[in-house]
């Protein structure tokens, strides 16, 4: 009973640490990652580089973005930062 006793305190700073740290890490991810397999063409992103571009073609690992007019590039879907909403501004 006394060992439980001093491993309280331990467990305990283990379940604050779970639950304001590990948890709600782990949701974000998962709403990330739906988001990027949710990507369809003509869509609006923003890269984690902070170019704002709309997609030309998903594909699997990788999507093609036009960044104006001219210039369609080639980027892998990991450096999409956010998806942007019509009524959004970035």
């Amino acid at each position: 009973m006394e060992q439980l006793g001093s491993f309280l305190p331990l467990i305990i700073l283990f379940a604050i640490f779970y639950f304001l740290i590990i948890r709600p890490q782990q949701q974000h991810q998962k709403k990330h990652k739906a988001m990027l397999e949710s990507l369809e063409k003509g869509d609006n992103i923003v890269t984690t580089g902070g170019l704002m571009a709309i997609i030309v073609k998903p594909e699997a690992d990788f999507i093609k973005i036009k960044l104006n007019d001219d210039t369609i590039v080639k980027l892998d879907r990991a450096y999409v930062a956010k998806k942007v909403e019509s009524g959004e501004n970035a």
